[in-house]
């Protein structure tokens, strides 16, 4: 590891296509690092996503993710849907003539860089403005707290490009907004501002766009400032809802509390 600011304890990690990845303590920093195009999206971009994820040291408990310069990510690189695709890289064109096998393989491997951030033992921390469409609305999903900065206009605009979201970000959607509002928003790609994106359950906190560092910081302090064993044990057992009824959800909770209770009076396994 390299340090970046012996001060702050900051360590850079790595730095490689579009992302780079630093830890300061138990907080992590996942940074989009292509202002110039909007932090717009490419393959070689997921698979560095994918990797920060398995590069966490164990002591990290917040993942921040940000994106540099205006946009959060303006989405999808349209040069994926060209002829020449990406450098090295097969064209979205080339896949779409493989097998449903090959197809369906490739597009589970992009997705491994939208699941690791609902991980139980991290909390993970979207800071989006600007612009966060398609695949770049869908990596703001991904995490399991949104900080917007007031000029945020998110939008998911696959559907009116003839595609469909599948960057795994229907799930948190429906759950978020519910099933009618999800289907709106998909269906005719309008943007959705801070005001909203508070109101119907999108953001976390909506704050002005000079304040959003701050607030992140502020968030990921309280976060912190729970017993990492308990702040684990409460993800899971939330996570868990959807899949539970209310009685298989109160025996879960039953559960819980049991092993917590043990690990206070230190009788743990």
């Amino acid at each position: 590891m390299t340090t970046l600011d012996d001060s702050e304890h900051t360590e850079l990690v790595f730095d490689k296509d579009g992302v780079r990845l630093t830890v300061e303590d138990a907080v992590a920093t996942v940074a989009l690092t292509n202002p110039a195009k909007r932090n717009a999206q490419s393959p070689a971009l997921w698979r560095a996503l994918t990797e920060a994820g398995r590069s966490l040291p164990g002591s990290v408990r917040i993942v921040v993710l940000r994106g540099e310069g205006k946009s959060f990510s303006a989405g999808l690189d349209r040069q994926a849907f060209t002829p020449e695709g990406f450098d090295g890289e097969p064209s979205f064109i080339d896949l779409a003539r493989g097998s449903d096998e090959d197809l369906d393989a490739t597009i589970a491997e992009y997705q491994e860089a939208f699941t690791w951030w609902r991980r139980s033992d991290i909390v993970s921390i979207a800071a989006v403005q600007g612009h966060a469409i398609g695949a770049g609305f869908q990596l703001a999903l991904a995490c399991d707290l949104r900080v917007v900065a007031d000029d945020v206009q998110f939008a998911m605009r696959e559907t009116s490009l003839g595609l469909v979201p599948d960057l795994t970000g229907t799930h948190p959607l429906v759950s978020l907004v519910g099933y009618a509002r999800a289907l709106e928003i998909c269906a005719t790609g309008r943007f959705v501002h801070a005001e909203e994106a508070e109101r119907i359950g999108l953001a976390n906190i909506a704050v002005p766009v000079a304040e959003l560092d701050a607030a992140v910081r502020d968030l990921s302090a309280a976060l912190l400032a729970a017993p990492r064993s308990a702040t684990i044990e409460t993800k899971a057992l939330l996570q868990g809802v959807s899949g539970r009824s209310y009685e298989e959800q109160r025996v879960a909770e039953r559960a819980a509390q049991a092993r917590r209770l043990r690990d206070l009076a230190g009788l743990g396994d």
